[in-house]
């Protein structure tokens, strides 16, 4: 389905700049449709210049919601800050980043963040030396 033809909660008046530019994302219907807030967040590498490699969900989309793409859209991260400013303070993480709200909170709780390299390289080396 065509952005332009789903019924969003916020108008584009309603749509102030709470954050600079930082390009584009994806967010489900649920966040921008339905009004959900965003319950699990991640941050994919991106090559393109005018992706910041954000994914919203409000957590709840089961495997055949995500599977359709009509229900999924393109937007501006500030659109998505619009409808949940709660995000913001974790915009800023690096690719690779996620996280998910707990249940009837506020608060973000991090899940799968990346593992410093070298980090990673000395529990292999400390591994190989045990066995």
């Amino acid at each position: 389905m065509n952005p332009r033809e789903k019924k969003f909660c916020l108008s584009s008046e309603d749509i102030k700049e709470l954050i600079p530019r930082m390009g584009g994302c994806l967010a489900t219907d649920r966040i921008l449709v339905d009004g959900e807030k965003v319950g699990f967040m991640y941050r994919e590498d991106s090559t393109e210049s005018v992706a910041s490699g954000w994914i919203f969900m409000a957590g709840d989309e089961d495997q055949e919601y995500v599977d359709d793409t009509d229900h999924w859209a393109i937007y501006e991260v500030n659109t998505v800050c619009n409808y949940d400013p709660t995000i913001i303070p974790l915009l800023q993480s690096p690719e690779g980043s996620a996280f998910g709200r707990s249940k009837g909170k506020e608060e973000f709780i991090p899940e799968g963040m990346p593992v410093d390299p070298d980090e990673k390289k000395a529990e292999s080396d400390a591994g190989s030396k045990d066995g």
